[in-house]
């Protein structure tokens, strides 16, 4: 059934995003006059490489110029490319990548290799499912660009008050998601574009009924800071990390 949603709703998607993904491309590309579709490898399920589609929101070949992690100023990230980040435009492309059957359009965020190989044995759970467009980490943490502004350095500080949250609540659709919480989260992530305080209300419903427990509620209210904490599975909070170590970037 979801996988049918999955097809039905990217085809859609697509139709009637494609004005709108043609004006992007075309402004992009007039930029640099270089591919307005930015191509990268991410793990899927169980553990498989697949190239995932995104609009370019950075200078070409950004990932050779700085880190993994990157704040909302990074100087990598082009004037239109902070448009269409903050609207999320740049993840439309990945309903492509839905009806290729590489992602869903609910399931956790696809992660790149080395990362992946940073997982500890609990967040490897993450790959026994398609990856997706979003999940109710990516609607907790969708100003994560925000957060990690500012730092000198991003990928640490993603690994200490990010990761450990965002895993766990990836891990909580994972093993107890359903068809309602599916239906759910897209609804949510839709909305949410309107309204970040609905979404995150509508979040913490969805969570405590999957049966979050009281710290995890709290962290995913987002109205106080967020704190340092070990990945799923791990005894220590991350205290350093490797340059080419840290989340999706692109």
């Amino acid at each position: 059934m979801i996988r049918c949603i999955d097809v039905l709703a990217s085809i859609l998607g697509l139709i009637a995003c494609a004005p709108l993904l043609c004006i992007c491309c075309l402004l992009i590309w007039l930029r640099d006059f270089r591919s307005p579709i930015y191509v990268a490898s991410r793990i899927g399920l169980g553990g498989r490489n697949f190239q995932m589609f995104k609009l370019r929101s950075m200078v070409v070949e950004a990932e050779r110029i700085g880190g993994s992690s990157s704040g909302a100023n990074d100087p990598r990230i082009t004037p239109l490319g902070k448009v269409i980040r903050q609207s999320k435009l740049d993840e439309l492309m990945q309903l492509w990548n839905v009806l290729r059957g590489d992602m869903s359009l609910v399931g956790p965020r696809p992660q790149v290799g080395w990362a992946v190989r940073d997982y500890t044995a609990t967040e490897r759970r993450l790959l026994s499912v398609r990856p997706g467009i979003t999940d109710p980490s990516s609607i907790v943490f969708a100003d994560q660009d925000d957060i990690l502004t500012g730092t000198d350095d991003p990928d640490l500080l993603y690994n200490q008050i990010i990761r450990p949250w965002k895993s766990r609540l990836a891990l909580l659709y994972v093993e107890r998601g359903d068809f309602r919480s599916y239906c759910e989260l897209i609804f949510t992530t839709v909305l949410g574009i309107l309204s970040r305080r609905w979404a995150l209300n509508r979040i913490n419903h969805i969570i405590a009924r999957l049966g979050a427990d009281e710290e995890l509620l709290r962290v995913a209210r987002r109205d106080r800071p967020l704190y340092a904490a070990a990945p799923p599975g791990a005894n220590a909070i991350v205290s350093h990390t490797d340059s080419r170590l840290g989340h999706q970037l692109l």
